[in-house]
């Protein structure tokens, strides 16, 4: 386990970014495996609504675990894990919980910086304390901060950069090996934070957020599609069948 993790952790590089295309159980993994990727990684919203569950530690530690060793057992690729909070109202019960997920298989996970439910960024010294505990695991630790969730870009300025920059400072201190940030398409201020952070930078792609040789050139180390691609088969899915039951017998799109 020791090896995927150092493996994982030097896929991380900046200007050569790590593509993630999310899945949610072993049979997608298996999936983006077979189709070339480097690593597999979990989306917490994916994989709880596949279950029927919703995204926000609605989907249990002991499921989620489950699940995550299933795609171990499918791939012999790195797998992170998106752990949410960290399963733990304290930085002891963080620490557990991650342990759990070492156990299981994991090489790495992403761990937020706002509670289940919350829409508030906990305190920064607060944030890096979880941090922290999850870190002593030894696994790979993504550190996201949401301080970009639910801004505008016509509000964006350097008091954000700023925001996300002395997170990251304390996530590295607490031992993150990297700084997720999402929701952020502005690749000017991409550029700036990636040129600042002590930690290797992680985006979400969406539409209009470019390529990957243009997130590179911005210096980002990691690119994650999130929910996307499970939203996008549950799209494809729901179209399929409506054209069954419009009548069509042969519904599939052309491979």
């Amino acid at each position: 386990m020791t090896s995927k993790i150092a493996a994982f952790k030097a896929l991380h590089v900046p200007g050569d970014p790590l593509v993630l295309f999310n899945i949610w159980d072993a049979g997608s993994a298996r999936a983006v495996a077979g189709a070339g990727a480097k690593a597999i990684a979990t989306g917490s919203y994916g994989v709880a609504e596949a279950q029927g569950f919703k995204d926000g530690e609605d989907f249990s530690i002991e499921d989620a675990l489950r699940n995550l060793e299933r795609i171990v057992s499918a791939t012999e690729l790195p797998v992170t894990l998106d752990f949410e909070t960290g399963y733990g109202d304290s930085p002891a019960q963080v620490a557990a919980s991650v342990r759990r997920a070492l156990d299981a298989g994991a090489a790495g996970i992403n761990q937020e910086d706002r509670m289940p439910g919350e829409t508030a960024l906990l305190p920064v010294v607060q944030a890096a304390e979880r941090v922290a505990a999850a870190a002593s695991s030894g696994l790979f630790v993504n550190a996201r901060t949401d301080v970009y969730r639910g801004v505008k870009p016509e509000d964006y300025g350097q008091h954000l950069i700023d925001a996300v920059l002395e997170r990251a400072e304390a996530y590295a201190k607490a031992g993150a090996g990297g700084l997720f940030v999402p929701f952020l398409g502005d690749h000017p201020t991409i550029t700036a934070i990636c040129a600042a952070s002590p930690l290797p930078v992680n985006v979400l792609w969406g539409p209009g957020r470019g390529t990957r040789a243009q997130l590179a050139a911005c210096g980002v180390a990691r690119i994650s599609y999130g929910h996307g691609p499970w939203a996008a088969t549950m799209d494809w899915l729901a179209g399929q069948a409506k054209a069954v039951f419009a009548g069509e017998i042969v519904p599939y799109a052309a491979t």
